[in-house]
């Protein structure tokens, strides 16, 4: 049996060299390697291509990589979380390139695998599908994908034994599973180093052959960032949000695999009871999640989507974000509860960018609208100055066409079908008349009892 060797922080951020493209996990700061990042960012090197799901939260992580302009480059799904991101995105300080989550994930595990690329269905006819070769295949139309590999790979992990075999706590999995095979060097942080023989075989997640070194370092809540506490939850709570959940939780049925997304979707796990049967799922590598905790923080509880501390209910499972999106985009979720921006009458579905606003972020959103059986969508009827935000043509970018199964607004319920949408049931005290006003797309009313 191989011994990896055990190195410092400092030691593992000399193997970086300026130019490096880097593959890193972590979702948020949960399983993020921040101890390797933050010595790397006391070194010299610079010009570094950053391929993760984020770029940390403003001096934290890659966040500190990229407050010392050391970062020129990005590729991730979601850097909307760290607002310095956006920022040097906009003014051209980093090139970023922004993919699906799931697409990132399957990318650098094709990478790690040695395979040459895939096709997906997820961003076609997007503009994320741009400059993408297309090809129809099993009717459905999809887009060519190249793997991801870079020089290093900077992994998180809770436990390691002398040999580099690795385990991960709860969600912390994410994208580090796949990143651990991804590149030439790879280079592991964990909380604790033991002897071979002391891991159950049955209960390795990478084996020791991905690994090159290892590096102890201890978690602390200042690492973990807006996910230390539940305390940093922002959900906001009103009267026709209620009713927008409610309403929700009355499309689902006993057995459904349900994910929910940011927004007012969250509020609908608030109103789930344990004999309902629902089972939530958390593209960032979760089944069966439960309430938030009263207290406590990512030390304690696994997180979701939302980077919020969650618990996990009896028979939950955990694993890695590329084996998450894989049962979104092979059918196996019931249910994705999505937020919007605009609908219209076709079904389509735009809720990810908004231009020249500073949104950088598509995150699990077109993998979900795509992939889930049925798709059900959450927002406001109207935008702050009154625009109706229910359309005839969506007039934002497009993240899904034609797979709105049903609107839920804070004035009624619309259902979709071959003819167009039809208005099923009024909520908030709204009436008619008033859904009529602000209305832009045409619709029937067929009023459910």
């Amino acid at each position: 049996m191989k011994t990896v060797p055990v190195i410092t922080c400092e030691q593992a951020a000399e193997k970086v060299q300026s130019g490096d493209t880097m593959i890193v996990g972590g979702f948020g700061m949960t399983g993020a390697p921040v101890h390797l990042l933050h010595a790397l960012a006391e070194r010299d090197v610079s010009g570094l291509t950053f391929v993760g799901n984020n770029i940390g939260e403003p001096g934290l992580g890659g966040g500190r990589l990229l407050r010392n302009k050391q970062i020129k480059s990005a590729v991730g799904s979601y850097f909307t979380s760290n607002k310095e991101a956006v920022a040097a995105a906009q003014s051209g300080e980093i090139d970023v390139t922004l993919l699906p989550q799931g697409t990132l994930a399957e990318a650098i595990r094709a990478g790690g695998a040695g395979i040459g690329g895939f096709f997906t269905p997820t961003a076609a006819d997007t503009a994320l599908a741009e400059g993408c070769e297309i090809r129809e295949i099993n009717g459905k139309r999809m887009i060519f994908i190249a793997p991801i590999r870079g020089e290093i790979a900077l992994v998180r992990a809770w436990r390691a034994d002398t040999a580099g075999n690795l385990q991960y706590r709860m969600t912390e999995r994410n994208f580090n599973a796949a990143a651990a095979t991804a590149a030439d060097t790879v280079l592991v942080e964990v909380e604790e180093i033991v002897p071979v023989g002391q891991i159950d075989p049955n209960q390795v997640h990478t084996p020791g052959c991905f690994v090159d070194f290892l590096v102890q370092a201890t978690v602390t809540l200042e690492d973990l960032g807006s996910s230390a506490s539940i305390s940093a939850s922002s959900k906001k709570v009103d009267p026709a949000r209620e009713n927008m959940a409610k309403a929700a939780l009355a499309e689902l049925t006993r057995g459904d695999i349900v994910n929910l997304g940011i927004g007012i979707p969250t509020l609908v796990a608030d109103y789930i009871e344990a004999d309902d049967g629902i089972i939530m799922h958390s593209e960032n590598g979760m089944l069966g999640v439960g309430p938030e905790p009263e207290s406590g923080g990512a030390m304690d509880y696994p997180v979701n989507a939302g980077k919020i501390p969650v618990t996990a209910l009896p028979g939950s499972s955990y694993f890695d974000s590329a084996a998450s999106f894989g049962m979104i985009r092979g059918g196996h979720v019931d249910v994705a509860i999505m937020g919007g921006l605009e609908v219209d009458a076709s079904g389509n579905l735009a809720n990810w960018a908004v231009p020249g606003r500073p949104l950088l972020g598509v995150g699990g959103a077109m993998d979900l609208a795509s992939g889930a059986k049925k798709l059900i969508i959450t927002m406001s009827h109207t935008a702050r100055d009154g625009a109706s935000k229910v359309v005839k043509n969506c007039n934002l970018p497009i993240t899904t066409r034609g797979a709105v199964d049903v609107l839920i607004t804070d004035f009624g319920v619309f259902r979709f079908d071959d003819s167009g949408m039809i208005l099923v049931k009024l909520l908030g005290g709204a009436t008619l008349e008033t859904i009529a006003e602000v209305t832009d797309a045409p619709y029937r009313i067929a009023l459910e009892q």
